[in-house]
């Protein structure tokens, strides 16, 4: 086993370059140069399966395959870039980036504000470098944190990213490992943290090429997406060292902040010690090494606290995780809707639930799941639930990739933010919805083999069985349907999307003063909810001040008597005030309470009360 060099090709400068592949089934490796001249390099086997060598003669740049026992040529499972794309020859790069974030020292989690983007789509160049140019609009905007979708190398140059077969490489499409790590720096100098989501349950299925070299992959197990990754059979140590080795890679080469690990519930390993606990711990050693937060969050569907309990209660220690009940509850109430998962909500009393406890299902009964679904969070802190109102998955695995801004109304849109973005969890935008983008994100790809594209379409439209959906599921390897996801930035000025806009940095505004008073902390939260006039009501206890929340989800105005502890109270945010558009504030700016009040409030409206502790 080969610890003195990263797995892959390690150029060490003076024209050295360190090769190791793990292949443990190949009596003899070579590494042959492709470019820029045909040269046959032999690699030393060692233990457990790992191939190594060291030679002059390369330059950054160099083109070259592996070649197993004199006949398989592969590219390099660990490649860190692909120019020619996933059936190319992998190509060796200088790690040296002038890098000027020295001074960077990261965020806790509980400072993030999230903003999901998909590189591709984000700008009409689809490219880092174009994403640099706007960090300056998402700073003003308030959000703190970028979060990537996949970058890692797949088919083409369209695709969500789900379908990376080179989890080292950085798409050369976007712009490559250079153009990855301008936009970090970019992003650190303007004191912005970055999230990249990583894919560790499955790879794409064109251009895999890891089966060619070991048992990468459980053929006993299949998740949605294809076979299992092997983390706890023969080989699994290997299997989990090249998946180590790649978040730490992103953390330590491109100065990342944090992994978002998708669907983690599609990793399957039954080990005593499992992968994702093995990969917290890494990620703990390396913040302590880098002096830096580390975050992990994870994406599960199982509404389980086990990924973020601590290692010492039972659970993988990880920082975060999804929280996609806390979108179906409000999604269901805003818009209506009651297709596939959403036939479990819709219910008033939920969205106050997900407030109080954080999941709705939390070992009750779901009619989608047919089983008790999920188990409670108990003292899980609110800033380790990552919440939104939109995501690519909840846009994107519609019909159309249509958003909300086509089915709810603008009241609904302001109402929506500020339930995500004024909850005492951590908030995540999808890029456009701060000012109502209604361009749609569909699913898309760029594969070249006509028989998995057949095989996509057809998934595509057995995913939406309905006959008046079917008609309407873009091609997903038509250009055309990816050049409609495009953001189209000019809408950010023009009439209510402007004023969304000045919305969403407002609450945004708020939120963090919020946190500075002390207020949005999950342990110090009270919730009410009067089921017939559709009101929730939160107060949130602060030091020194407190705030309560009121938020009306039903279409017609109503009048309600509230709680509100006894001092004066400043109304601070009013979503119905004339200049966010709205039809007018019915609730006074100040408010004399003796313990109870009642307010005015127009149909889907939010209303934030502040006060002095003492006045309270």
């Amino acid at each position: 086993m080969d610890e003195t060099h990263s797995l892959g090709a390690s150029y060490l400068g003076e024209g050295r370059c360190a090769f190791v592949l793990w292949a443990p089934d190949a009596e003899r490796v070579e590494v042959r140069i492709v470019a820029p001249a045909g040269r046959i390099i032999p690699m030393e086997r060692g233990k457990r399966g790992y191939h190594h060598a060291v030679a002059g003669g390369i330059a950054p740049g160099a083109l070259y395959l592996f070649r197993l026992d004199g006949d398989l040529e592969r590219p390099d499972p660990a490649s860190r870039h692909q120019p020619q794309g996933v059936h190319g020859p992998s190509c060796v790069t200088d790690p040296r980036f002038d890098w000027s974030d020295d001074n960077w020292t990261g965020l806790a989690l509980s400072d993030y504000i999230l903003y999901e983007l998909h590189v591709g789509t984000f700008t009409a160049e689809g490219t880092f470098d174009a994403a640099a140019l706007r960090l300056d609009d998402l700073r003003e905007l308030g959000v703190t944190a970028l979060e990537l979708m996949p970058v890692a190398q797949f088919p083409g140059s369209r695709n969500w990213g789900y379908d990376g077969v080179f989890p080292f490489a950085v798409q050369d499409s976007y712009g490559g490992p250079d153009g990855l790590k301008r936009l970090v720096d970019a992003c650190h100098r303007k004191g912005l943290a970055v999230v990249l989501d990583v894919v560790y349950n499955h790879l794409g299925p064109e251009g895999n090429v890891l089966g060619s070299f070991g048992p990468y992959f459980d053929d006993a197990c299949r998740t949605p997406w294809g076979k299992a990754i092997n983390f706890d059979g023969p080989g699994s140590d290997e299997v989990r060292r090249f998946f180590i080795e790649n978040a730490l890679t992103w953390v330590r080469d491109f100065h990342f902040d944090a992994l978002r690990l998708d669907a983690v519930h599609g990793i399957i390993d039954v080990s005593a010690r499992p992968f994702l606990e093995e990969l917290g711990a890494a990620a703990r050693a390396a913040a302590a090494e880098l002096r830096r937060p580390v975050h992990l969050i994870a994406e599960s569907n199982i509404n389980t606290p086990q990924f973020v309990r601590p290692v010492e209660r039972g659970g993988c220690g990880l920082d975060g995780i999804w929280n996609d009940d806390f979108h179906h509850a409000l999604h269901a109430i805003l818009t209506g809707e009651r297709e596939r998962y959403y036939i479990d909500f819709g219910r008033f009393g939920q969205l106050k639930k997900v407030y109080s406890h954080g999941f709705v299902y939390d070992g009750n009964y779901s009619v989608f799941h047919g089983h008790r679904h999920g188990r409670p969070l108990e003292d899980t802190p609110g800033e380790r639930l990552i919440v939104f109102s939109q995501n690519h998955d909840q846009v994107g695995n519609r019909a159309r990739g249509d958003r909300v801004a086509e089915r709810a109304s603008f009241e609904a849109l302001k109402l929506s933010a500020a339930a995500v973005l004024l909850s005492p969890f951590t908030p995540l935008l999808f890029m456009g919805e701060e000012y109502g983008e209604t361009a749609t994100f569909p699913y898309f790809i760029s594969h070249f083999d006509a028989d998995l594209i057949e095989a996509t379409r057809q998934g595509r439209l057995a995913e939406f069985p309905d006959l008046k959906d079917v008609g309407r599921v873009p091609d997903p390897q038509d250009e055309a349907t990816f050049l409609a996801a495009k953001l189209r930035w000019g809408l950010r000025s023009e009439g209510s999307h402007g004023i969304l806009l000045s919305y969403y940095r407002e609450v945004l505004r708020l939120r963090k003063m919020l946190r500075q008073a002390g207020c949005l902390q999950r342990d110090r939260i009270e919730v009410l909810g009067f089921d017939e006039e559709g009101v929730l009501w939160v107060r949130y206890r602060g030091s020194p001040r407190e705030a309560v929340l009121v938020m009306h989800l039903n279409k017609g105005a109503c009048s309600v008597s509230l709680p509100v502890p006894a001092g004066t109270w400043d109304r601070i945010l009013d979503s119905a005030e004339t200049r966010w558009s709205g039809p007018g504030s019915t609730v006074p700016a100040n408010i004399e309470s003796g313990g109870a009040c009642t307010l005015s409030l127009p149909g889907e409206s939010v209303v934030l009360l502040l006060t002095a502790k003492g006045g309270a």
